[in-house]
């Protein structure tokens, strides 16, 4: 009985992994702050960073890094992909009407930021599905660990790095430049 339990295990968590890697990022769909739906394919060919965000956080003040990142080299094919989310204590309550308006008032953002997402549980976006399971952490639990955990995607659509809440967006550069080459 335990190695049919096993096995069943087994083939399940291998059909994850493959339907998880079988995902294409630029297929995946995701909804603007202004509730337009696109595929990111529209970021084809760059380097992306993808962001969970909050407006009420110890954390929110990255917001004036990553825009200076964005700044320096959304020229150079650098684009940064904001998502509100609210699960972390309920950092981020607002409606998407008040979180630009925060965003843009506060921190002069002009990065794409998009619809409040879930990141966590099984109400997950499938852009955190599939990110969580390219990058995952060597822990048990596979969670966004917090507001502003970062993912930075290369020119073809790969997960190539995943960042913890409190790395500072400067101290991506060096990767990002990496990437940009």
């Amino acid at each position: 009985m335990k190695k049919v339990i096993f096995m069943t295990a087994f083939v399940l968590f291998n059909f994850l992994v493959v339907s998880a890697q079988s995902v294409n990022f630029y297929d995946i769909k995701v909804k603007t702050i202004q509730g337009k739906e696109i595929k990111l394919k529209e970021y084809k060919g760059k380097v992306i960073l993808i962001v969970n965000t909050a407006s009420k956080c110890g954390l929110t003040p990255q917001y004036e890094g990553l825009e200076e990142l964005y700044k320096t080299y959304k020229n150079k094919d650098l684009v940064i992909l904001g998502f509100p989310c609210n699960q972390f204590m309920g950092q981020e309550p607002g409606t998407a009407e008040e979180i630009e308006k925060f965003c843009t008032v506060k921190y002069n953002v002009t990065f794409p930021l998009f619809e409040k997402i879930k990141v966590n549980g099984d109400e997950a976006h499938p852009l955190y599905q599939f990110l969580k399971s390219s990058l995952p952490l060597e822990t048990a639990k596979n969670d966004i660990r917090w507001n502003f955990e970062k993912f930075l995607i290369d020119k073809s659509g790969k997960p190539v790095m995943r960042y913890t809440p409190k790395t500072k967006p400067a101290e991506m550069t060096t990767d990002i430049e990496e990437l940009l080459k």
